[in-house]
């Protein structure tokens, strides 16, 4: 199930929650009460092996 970062943009609450791919997003803040939520988007950490790329296509830099 994936794991969802939201932000309370009343309070600053910072959290994260399992969720289905059809559940609603959450907007009520589980702290503070208000409908203020929004889902935190970061990038993903993706690392790059094999030969292609650019760090292992040429020899020395």
């Amino acid at each position: 199930m994936p794991t969802y970062h939201y932000r309370c943009k009343n309070c600053g609450y910072d959290f994260t929650q399992y969720q289905s791919f059809d559940d609603a997003p959450i907007t009520k803040c589980p702290k503070c009460g208000e409908e203020t939520v929004r889902k935190v988007f970061s990038a993903v950490p993706i690392t790059f092996k094999g030969s292609g790329f650019y760090r292992t296509d040429s020899g020395k830099h």
